[in-house]
């Protein structure tokens, strides 16, 4: 690829976006590279020729059209459609979409609409399939800007398409292949995040520094001050882990071929989507007043920080997918071993009774201690990885014995498991990074492992707690009161509790 996943993860820490605030937003440059990687992922080489060097050079402004007014985190339910001509040599567009960024200025678009397809039984079948789309084709307008909390860099409006007259050469892979084609590419944007936020608070770390290190109160200055020290210290490790999760799911989309690393990019995305928000919050705090008024360039960062929840998918649908994702690799062994149960198998019969009683303790890996690639100085921290692996492993498997198949619709039992996922992948991160910093005699090393213990103890902890929520009739497991507070309050669609002066007596 011309745009590997390390090349992303520095152009999106280093650019002058988070220094100067460039009037173009990072969404819009998103939008940009959606285009671009689309085409590199699944374009022909004609197309390649055609509209990369253009699109590179600036020349041409590019969008993404995905989302729809009767779709946005659903989009297999798309209704845009591409018809088929006659004489078959173009098809005819019609359909809107909504949330565009560039859709206003755009020169190429890529539209994702629904065509007919055959299938291999001769059966008429409705599949997605992605286009290449010029303005110059016609048939394309455009409603007034969006006025937005933030990003407001970015030209975002609706784009309609109506009879637009695509050449069949236009389609991006395979007619009816499209919605592969735009995981693809939401995967690349959703990975790219993890640089892009941690880039954003090393900025804001450096300039709320300055100003703690200088602003005095009480006659000390803000930085000697406990509750400041723990806001900079948070800003500092959520980046660490950000920037080390980001890398290490570059390292494996630049692997040979196009390895599948949807469930990292997912992981990625909805830790440093989260970790911004916190981040951005604290910053303010630090700030004070002066990070609430808009004279100054801080509270730029919490409204523009505000979409990273929301777009690429939403981590609410990512949470589901992260979670669904393990446990359907984790059912189907369960299943195979319940088969072998059945038929009586003493081997695995005797194997279950062995891990029941003796399967307390995690066995170790051997990542520690001679031969071992773990730093010595992280020994705490592998041991607590070890540890939350194995008893996740345990609580994935009594999960799925308990609600089997029904499990897809636990949705809170399904986003505590994607928490821990994500944070178990978060811990190898850092574990990773950190040894490797140390090892080569990186500086400030000794800083990163810090970083990297206190993250991990804390992560274990947090999986812990989150662990013994999941275990039947568990009391910290409050999912069945909070649906009953929800139904109540969306029955009556308001907050129902009464007055506290409606009796006086």
């Amino acid at each position: 690829m011309v745009f590997g996943g390390r090349l992303i993860c520095e152009f999106l820490q280093n650019s002058s976006f988070w220094s100067s605030f460039l009037r173009v937003s990072l969404y819009a440059r998103s939008a940009y590279m959606r285009v671009y990687t689309g085409l590199l992922i699944a374009g022909t080489e004609e197309q390649k020729k055609k509209y990369l060097p253009k699109l590179a050079s600036g020349e041409h402004i590019a969008a993404f059209c995905l989302t729809e007014p009767g779709s946005g985190s659903d989009a297999a339910s798309i209704q845009t459609r591409g018809t088929l001509s006659e004489d078959g040599k173009h098809y005819l567009l019609n359909g809107s979409k909504i949330w565009i960024s560039n859709g206003g200025i755009a020169d190429i678009f890529t539209v994702f609409a629904r065509t007919e397809v055959v299938d291999k039984d001769g059966v008429f079948k409705d599949k997605i399939t992605a286009f290449i789309v010029e303005r110059a084709f016609g048939g394309i307008t455009n409603g007034k800007a969006e006025d937005k909390l933030g990003i407001r860099g970015s030209n975002t409006c609706e784009v309609h398409f109506e009879n637009t007259k695509i050449p069949i050469d236009n389609v991006i892979g395979e007619v009816g292949g499209g919605f592969k084609v735009a995981m693809n590419i939401l995967n690349s944007g959703r990975f790219s995040m993890g640089s892009a936020s941690a880039g954003m608070l090393k900025k804001l770390i450096e300039m709320t520094a300055e100003y703690a290190c200088t602003r005095k109160q009480f006659n000390k200055k803000l930085s000697e001050f406990g509750l400041i020290q723990e806001k900079f210290a948070l800003m500092a490790r959520q980046a660490y882990v950000m920037e080390s999760m980001a890398y290490l799911t570059a390292g494996m989309m630049d692997r040979p071929g196009i390895p599948d690393c949807s469930v990292e990019a997912a992981i990625v995305k909805v830790f440093s989507s989260e970790g911004s928000w916190v981040c951005v919050s604290e910053a303010l705090q630090i700030l004070g007043g002066l990070g609430y008024i808009k004279d100054y360039p801080y509270e730029r960062y919490l409204r523009d920080s505000r979409i990273l929840m929301i777009f690429e998918g939403t981590n609410e649908v990512l949470r589901m997918y992260i979670a669904l994702t393990g446990i359907q690799y984790a059912g189907k062994i369960l299943t195979e071993r319940i088969k072998e149960f059945k038929k009586r198998n003493i081997k695995v019969m005797w194997n279950l009774i062995i891990d029941r009683m003796f399967g307390s303790k995690p066995p170790s890996i051997g990542v520690i201690g001679q031969g071992g690639v773990v730093h010595p100085s992280l020994k705490e921290s592998v041991e607590k990885l070890e540890q939350n692996v194995f008893e996740f492993g345990n609580t994935v498997e009594n999960l799925l014995m308990r609600f089997g198949k029904t499990i897809v619709d636990e949705q809170m039992i399904l986003k505590k498991v994607a928490n821990i996922v994500i944070n178990l992948y978060a811990m190898t991160a850092v574990i990773s990074r950190a040894t490797r910093s140390m090892c080569i005699g990186l500086k400030n090393h000794d800083h990163e492992v810090l970083l990297a213990n206190i993250f991990c103890i804390e992560a274990c902890f947090e999986n812990n707690y989150t662990m013994v929520s999941l275990q039947k009739d568990s009391p910290e497991n409050l999912d069945e009161n909070i649906k009953k507070v929800a139904n109540q309050v969306l029955e009556k669609r308001s907050y129902i509790c009464s007055h506290p002066l409606n009796r006086t007596f």
